[in-house]
């Protein structure tokens, strides 16, 4: 693949389709997947249902967050399964992958047909270096970790992530790119770490691969949320068809109890997270952000309530938190990607107007 270095235009907008044409093509993915899903389950699928209900419902939620967020439907399914449900964690970490694999399938196909502007080269260079990541994270490296702890950690990455959205937030740095705005050998070199690193996450908890990317393209290529968010949703889906993958033919343990919760959720999020999706594009970057925010907050106040930490544990938690903070920081110091430097700005409609002079 050729990597030149250039600035690039904002690209041209395509106007996204109407909103009764998504709804028909959700519509029609839906009951795709509920035929199918009737036709692999059978009655052990409607037996699911009514056996694991609660599985479901936490779905409906996970899926229109794993949709339309940056976070991921198993940032909603992992904590609830474990601290709410007393699922065990590996069977939680285990349906994330699976569940997603078919939510954010959904949601991805849905974002495509809605035509919602994405940076594909996140995509193309990020994609393969998350599976990768993850394929290793879940072979290789999660059966020597502490899943509980792991998972401590990474809702340390996500409360950075908030604090560096709201600082940003207060110190008015509100303009964005469209697009990566300098694309070559050091930007590809970018994608491709962070691809990787979000996969290893991912192959540890379940989530991560779009919340780095999340990190790398609002914090230091300036990219619009309204662009970062489905672009990570599509990565998200790859690299999760990957981590699936992996534990059905290599681990081999998609066991018993969790094809019974993967069958609980299936037809919720094949409605849900396209849903998710379509709600996304019609929200401004500022209530993105602020969801976002919002749900980091509940997973970080649960985390510190249920989860009993170790305090070694919190130690090295709080060391991490101030670190990623300040790299989240450091990032946003990085000139090169400016708005107001390369020219290369996201639509009018996404940027405040100018506030009036005193």
């Amino acid at each position: 693949m050729s990597v030149q270095q250039k600035s690039l235009a904002v690209p041209p907008v395509t106007p996204l389709r109407p909103v009764r044409s998504v709804l028909r093509f959700n519509a029609l993915l839906a009951v795709a997947v509920w035929v199918l899903w009737l036709a692999i389950g059978g009655v052990r699928a409607l037996h699911a249902v009514r056996e694991h209900w609660q599985v479901s419902v936490t779905m409906v939620f996970g899926s229109l967050v794993g949709g339309g967020t940056s976070e991921g439907g198993g940032a909603v399914a992992f904590p609830v399964f474990t601290k709410v449900l007393h699922i065990a964690a590996d069977d939680a970490r285990v349906f994330t992958y699976a569940i997603q694999s078919v939510g954010m399938s959904m949601a991805s196909l849905s974002i495509l047909y809605l035509r919602v502007p994405i940076e594909r080269r996140i995509i193309a260079w990020a994609s393969p270096a998350g599976v990768a990541g993850v394929v290793f994270g879940a072979v290789v490296v999660a059966p020597h970790m502490p899943l509980p702890e792991v998972r401590v950690y990474f809702t340390v990455l996500l409360t950075a992530l908030a604090i560096a959205m709201v600082v940003m937030r207060l110190r008015r740095k509100e303009r964005r790119n469209a697009a990566i705005p300098v694309f070559g050998a050091r930007e590809a070199a970018v994608l491709v770490v962070a691809g990787f690193v979000g996969g290893l996450v991912s192959g540890l908890v379940g989530v991560g691969e779009n919340t780095v990317a999340f990190i790398v393209l609002v914090m230091l290529f300036r990219v619009s949320e309204k662009v970062a968010t489905p672009t990570t949703v599509i990565l998200m889906t790859v690299v999760s068809l990957a981590a699936f993958l992996s534990h059905v033919l290599v681990i081999d343990d998609f066991s018993a109890a969790r094809v019974d919760y993967w069958l609980a959720a299936v037809p919720v999020v094949c409605v849900g997270a396209p849903l998710g999706a379509l709600i996304c594009s019609a929200l401004s970057r500022s209530t993105i952000r602020n969801v976002l925010v919002a749900l980091i907050t509940v997973d970080l106040v649960s985390t510190v309530v249920i989860v009993p930490v170790p305090a070694t544990t919190r130690v090295v938690a709080g060391v991490l938190l101030v670190a990623i903070t300040a790299g989240c920081f450091l990032l946003t110091k990085v000139a090169r990607y400016d708005p107001a430097e390369t020219g290369d700005r996201a639509p009018a409609s996404e940027i405040p107007p100018p506030r009036p002079s005193a």
